[in-house]
């Protein structure tokens, strides 16, 4: 590949935020032995910043202390330079030599919020859940439009089967993003796994009122399937026994619950009568069936 071939590839995978690590790493050692950092202007930076990460990614950490070495030459006293050292010192030094760093950066500059996020990170691989929890519910005190951060506290949430605190967390993700149909789907399938039934299909509902553009004889593609089936989940449960599904949130059971069960069986049944779904079309038939 020629050298304006990887760079062009390179910068593709910047403008898109596409993070390949391993085609970054071999597209960019093209770009570090043919021509340097610093003949490529500003742009050479931006380039340095996207190698160092993808060999870190990939194990080659002699290239990225590399790359580190000459981003910290041109900008001594930069925060994002700092982040950088300390995502190398995540994969070369011991969890309380990384965390004594971001310490340190925070007390110099508490307003730094790349550095609250990798030291949130640090603490949630070495199963301090607790104190990620404490430190990400001070960092989102301070920075509430971060809706990274509220997903990551409800993911947290999650994991530890918290899910009430889980469903707030992402209520605050809602407020932030109501134009994102994911972050809907993601309140509705933790509502279903906290056993509130019907606030889960009615959130499921609602993403798929967010893709009401698609026509409704074409097959459903992508989040509108992953919506009819917890739709179906829902509407199988609460078709047998409505009265059984207590919610918490004291969402009420649709009254037309058995047309919606037909219609969500029709439509998850319809996403699998295309040439690569056919083959378990009958698997998913049979589930519909009780089989």
């Amino acid at each position: 590949m020629s050298l304006q071939e990887a760079l062009h590839k390179l910068a593709s995978f910047r403008t898109n935020n596409t993070r390949d690590s391993q085609e970054t790493f071999e597209k960019g050692l093209i770009v570090l032995r043919s021509a340097g950092p610093k003949t490529l202007g500003e742009e050479g930076w931006a380039f340095l910043e996207q190698l160092m990460l993808a060999s870190v990614d990939v194990g080659r950490l002699d290239i990225a202390d590399q790359c580190l070495k000459q981003l910290n030459d041109k900008f001594p006293v930069s925060p994002r330079v700092d982040v950088l050292r300390g995502i190398l010192m995540e994969a070369t030094q011991s969890s309380s030599t990384v965390l004594a760093y971001y310490d340190e950066l925070l007390r110099i500059n508490p307003s730094n919020a790349a550095i609250w996020k990798r030291r949130i990170s640090v603490l949630r691989r070495l199963g301090k859940v607790e104190k990620a929890v404490e430190d990400l519910n001070e960092y989102l005190d301070t920075f509430y439009t971060d809706v990274e951060g509220w997903l990551e506290l409800a993911d947290i949430h999650s994991s530890c089967n918290q899910y009430t605190h889980a469903l707030q967390a992402l209520s605050h993700a809602l407020l932030l993003t109501p134009q994102n149909p994911f972050t809907f789907l993601q309140f509705a399938e933790t509502a279903y796994s906290s056993g509130d039934i019907p606030l889960a299909l009615k959130m499921f509902l609602v993403v798929i009122d967010m893709n009401e553009g698609e026509d409704e004889d074409a097959i459903p593609m992508g989040i509108s399937v992953r919506a009819w089936w917890g739709t179906k989940l829902c509407t199988r449960q609460l078709v047998v026994s409505s009265a059984s599904h207590t919610s918490h949130s004291h969402t009420p059971v649709a009254k037309n619950i058995k047309l919606i069960d037909e219609l969500a069986t029709e439509r998850v049944l319809t996403a699998y009568s295309g040439e690569q779904g056919i083959q378990a079309r009958n698997l998913v038939s049979n589930w519909m069936s009780g089989r």
